[in-house]
């Protein structure tokens, strides 16, 4: 049986619809979620954007805990950061922000 995970405090809940609020990351996500984990250069050439600009977008959704990134060598060398979605699921519901909400930290910046 698998072990249901704990709502979003409100910090992360946040942080997930911040991350997800973007086309270029909902697409990272979606890249991912079809092609399991890949590295950077890749993604960018698949997804037609440049890679200082994935970065970017990768970093937030890291931040977010929607994926996790590992460096590894390649055979010849290289080193090449592999990312690949971590599993979520957040049924959003006006209980579900209610609870949320009362968990948010006194930070107001976005």
């Amino acid at each position: 049986m698998k072990s249901k995970t704990p709502p979003p405090t409100g910090d992360q809940l946040l942080a997930m619809l911040a991350a997800l609020s973007n086309p270029h990351r909902l697409r990272i996500i979606a890249a991912l979620s079809a092609g399991g984990r890949n590295y950077v250069s890749q993604m960018a050439r698949e997804l037609g954007i440049s890679r200082p600009l994935l970065h970017l977008h990768l970093q937030k959704l890291e931040d977010a805990g929607l994926v996790a990134s590992q460096l590894e060598l390649s055979t010849d060398g290289k080193a090449l950061n592999y990312f690949e979605v971590n599993a979520f699921a957040v049924e959003l519901t006006p209980a579900l922000i209610a609870e949320a909400a009362k968990t948010l930290s006194n930070n107001t910046e976005t």
